[in-house]
């Protein structure tokens, strides 16, 4: 991409947030929510500001690490958007498969990769330590690593209350909340904090919209590159990997031909990282569905850019970014979605970020198909905007574009030679789009025993145990090409 794509660290913890009550089968202001009771909590537990403000981060950010287990719990419950949500409110249907051995795995992806966030992020070690260690319990019967009270930072329960408190309170009341979050007492958190949050209750869910104690943090006004957030979205998939980054470099560069402003240019390929935001409301089992999706599926698919739209309403800062990501899917006949928008109604940053979407995943893999040649790619791309379905001109832009460009071409050599082996990154790379160690090894040329050697290697290196982790970690370092 031309230009620098940052934006600050509070505004990156905002997005991940909404991302993961999407993929929670949440309301997108859930983790907000729940992060100003947690400030409220842990204040009248005694915490300095500073802990508040810990605490409010480890809530907004608990369910980051949602999108890397995703087909986990897919695979273990059919829907990994409303089972999940069902888990939350322990409404599961008997038989459901839960067990520590089915769910410990992800939930060791799920902490390792929401550790790996807020260290990428640059955030206290005492926000990676509570989100590492978020699924203990005190009584240690809690995932992945069955750890007791003397080894759970005390901010994990005050997010682990306060999130409790608002789900439950919305779901059934704040009576039965306060009653089952009781029967938890010395199980899941203290009994102590329990008792707290009871006095409590009644007048902090009635203040819940504002925040309780807000604590200057430096941190939180550093910049960090907008990639993470995408990058942590298409964790979701394994053939989705640098989508996002392919689409913002293809509009952006598209931008520059059509002579568009500095301005648009910036805010094409910004659109172009969160255009997916609302794609974790989706369950894996609809983007894995090949063939024609039925009603029920298409209706959940149309409401992807809605919910990339909410994220600029609940994230000012962006909402120039969101509303023009949420007009990704529209197409000049009518034809798109969500808001069955036509040509007299679509500008040309629109069309442009619309033809280069379209193109990027014709390039790209799928699970029904195969990835186009960018000659083919071109082909198919034109002969819809000659059907009315795109703009010719914003179509040529983003081929011209594609022709001229090398997305992120410049390896961090220092880096990889640094930190991984050529053949480690080879590795990692196969490794990231799902890849068992016999389909790398076929693919390499080389031995399983040899791939779970440079496995080990790339996990003590990366400081990682799970291929999802050591996958971000790669996209964030730069050390996996994603073109």
């Amino acid at each position: 991409m031309q230009q620098d794509h940052t934006v600050t660290v509070e505004e990156a913890v905002q997005l991940l947030a909404m991302v993961g009550d999407l993929s929670m089968g949440q309301p997108t202001n859930q983790s907000i929510r729940s992060a100003h009771l947690a400030e409220r909590l842990a204040l009248a537990d005694g915490a300095e500001p500073g802990a508040c403000g810990h605490a409010r981060l480890v809530t907004l950010l608990r369910w980051s690490g949602c999108t890397a287990n995703a087909s986990g719990f897919s695979a273990l419950l059919g829907d990994d958007v409303a089972g999940r949500d069902a888990m939350l409110l322990e409404t599961l249907p008997p038989g459901n498969g839960m067990s520590f051995t089915s769910v410990a795995p992800l939930a060791r992806i799920h902490c390792e990769v929401s550790g790996a966030i807020a260290q990428a992020m640059g955030l206290p070690e005492e926000v990676e330590t509570g989100l590492r260690r978020f699924w203990e319990h005190y009584d240690g019967g809690g995932m992945p690593e069955r750890l007791c009270d003397s080894q759970i930072p005390r901010l994990v329960y005050h997010a682990n209350l306060a999130g409790d408190l608002e789900l439950l309170t919305r779901a059934r009341g704040v009576d039965e909340a306060l009653r089952l979050i009781a029967t938890r007492a010395d199980k899941k958190y203290p009994a102590d904090l329990v008792r707290l949050l009871a006095a409590h209750a009644e007048a902090w869910l009635e203040a819940i919209e504002a925040p309780a104690c807000p604590a200057e943090m430096p941190t939180l006004a550093e910049r960090v590159a907008l990639t993470i957030v995408a990058d942590t979205i298409e964790l979701k998939l394994p053939w989705l990997l640098g989508y996002s980054r392919r689409v913002a470099d293809l509009a952006e560069r598209a931008a520059v031909l059509a002579g568009l402003p500095p301005a648009q240019q910036r805010c094409l390929a910004r659109a172009g990282l969160i255009h997916g935001v609302g794609r974790a409301a989706v369950p894996n089992i609809v983007w894995q569905r090949a063939g024609k999706l039925g009603m029920a599926d298409w209706e959940k698919v149309r409401l992807v850019p809605y919910w990339t739209a909410r994220a600029g309403v609940q994230i000012p800062s962006l909402r120039a970014e969101a509303a023009l990501a949420s007009h990704v899917y529209e197409r000049l006949d009518g034809s798109g979605y969500y808001r069955d928008l036509d040509a007299e109604s679509l500008n040309m940053p629109q069309r442009i970020l619309a033809a280069a979407a379209a193109y990027a995943a014709l390039c790209m893999p799928r699970p029904w198909r195969t990835a186009c040649a960018s000659r083919e790619a071109a082909r198919l791309l034109s002969a819809d905007a000659v059907a009315g379905r795109f703009d010719v001109q914003a179509v040529n832009f983003v081929i011209a574009a594609a022709d001229g460009t090398c997305v992120d071409a410049a390896e961090p050599a220092a880096q990889r030679k640094k930190l991984l082996s050529e053949r480690e990154i080879a590795v990692l790379r196969r490794l990231s789009l799902g890849e068992s160690n016999k389909e790398v090894a076929r693919e390499l040329q080389i031995s399983p025993s040899t791939v779970g050697t440079h496995v080990e290697s790339i996990f003590r290196k990366l400081e990682c145990s799970t291929r999802t982790a050591a996958t971000l970690k790669g996209l964030t370092l730069g050390l996996i090409h994603t073109e």
